[in-house]
């Protein structure tokens, strides 16, 4: 196939409006010349093989996509963001978008490499046009499909939706208003970020909240979540239906001691029970029939105790100092399953030292400290 060039200067410029980034920007990030990078996107010159490296370095993206006629890529998800939810996204969390469906790509090399493809085979029809139903019915079909009984609380909530193939990322967001996020990759699938910004127990929530629109959604290329919706929303109301079931079953309120009868004292212990907000309780018991409007209001302004929440990423038994090392990667995207997958790989020869660092978004130097964190170790000079 002859290369285009119009393709290449078209993909060049529109990666550097999505993240909003002027000429003189884009010169400072990759120490190309502002003369060249405007050659480059009016198609008057063709990047040098370095140059493209260097541009897709940054843009976080295979440069074999730069120099093949190919339209299909990651940003093109990104675009569609961006054009419908663009004022929403600060450029920082542009960047922080991308660098997700960056990790997301990298899972999937990895799964592939290691022939570790989670997939579960889970997938749900949607009958009918009443919403709420397709989200309570599938929530309880994943739970038997998962071999929960209605008395059982999913802990690590992030592997069983991993389990189904997702790729799963919390990352920090500059905007507390978007709880979360799903976007269809075109490599690697479905992916989910989470905002980190959110209190443990409402990450929760939105893992759960965005694995609804991941199984079904799976039409649409990407959907925004915010904290706060209208009931208008019939596919927000869906979701937010699905994610209370998964984590709340209508069987299990239904079956705590004196179901009828709650007061401050009572929501926040089984809030920190099923490990959900005091208010997603409230709401899920008020849908049930469980409480009335008065009751609700009444105790939906109590709140669980900040220190007896838990990220079940970061053990009690944990210094300060490693907790806070963890709690940063963790704000990155770095999971400790992705980071465990990432070790693998490179005791098995699979990737470099200097592949590792740019799948754990770092440099090489850095990488001894997050492996002294993580136990592994580091062959010198590899």
């Amino acid at each position: 196939m002859t290369f285009d060039q119009n393709i290449l200067s078209d993909k060049l410029s529109r990666y550097r409006e999505q993240f909003n980034l002027s000429v003189i920007e884009l010169s400072n990030a990759t120490g190309i010349t502002v003369d060249k990078l405007i050659k480059f996107e009016d198609g008057s010159q063709i990047p040098s093989g370095d140059e493209i490296l260097i541009l897709a370095d940054l843009y976080k993206c295979d440069y074999k996509f730069f120099i093949s006629n190919e339209k299909l890529a990651p940003f093109e998800q990104t675009e569609t963001l961006f054009r419908k939810y663009g004022d929403y996204f600060s450029t920082k969390d542009r960047w922080a978008v991308q660098e997700v469906l960056f990790l997301a790509e990298c899972e999937h090399f990895l799964q592939t490499t290691l022939s570790q493809r989670e997939n579960n085979n889970f997938s749900f029809n949607k009958t009918g046009t009443f919403f709420k139903a397709h989200g309570a019915d599938c929530a309880k079909a994943l739970r038997t499909h998962m071999g929960y009984s209605f008395k059982q609380v999913p802990l690590d909530i992030y592997q069983d939706f991993r389990s189904l193939g997702l790729h799963v990322f919390r990352r920090k967001l500059e905007n507390s208003n978007i709880s979360g996020l799903y976007i269809k990759h075109p490599t690697a699938g479905s992916c989910i970020l989470v905002n980190y910004s959110e209190d443990i127990y409402r990450q929760r929530f939105t893992v759960a909240h965005e694995t609804a629109h991941a199984i079904l959604d799976q039409e649409e290329d990407c959907v925004v979540s915010f904290s706060k919706w209208t009931n208008g929303d019939l596919v927000e109301v869906r979701a937010n239906k699905f994610a209370s079931n998964y984590l709340m079953p209508p069987e299990f309120l239904q079956a705590i001691p004196d179901p009828k009868e709650w007061d401050k004292e009572k929501v926040v212990t089984w809030a920190n029970n099923f490990k959900v907000s005091v208010e997603a309780l409230c709401y899920a018991l008020l849908d049930c029939g469980l409480i009335d409007k008065s009751t609700f209001s009444i105790i939906k302004q109590s709140k669980v105790k900040k220190e007896d929440k838990v990220d079940p990423e970061l053990s009690r038994n944990m210094s300060e100092k490693e907790i806070e090392r963890k709690l940063q990667l963790l704000k990155h995207g770095l999971s400790s399953s992705y980071v465990a997958k990432c070790f693998e790989a490179y005791h098995n020869d699979i990737i470099s030292l200097s592949r590792m660092a740019e799948m754990f978004l770092t440099t090489e130097q850095n990488l001894y400290k997050i492996a002294e964190l993580f136990g592994q170790e580091l062959r010198h000079g590899c």
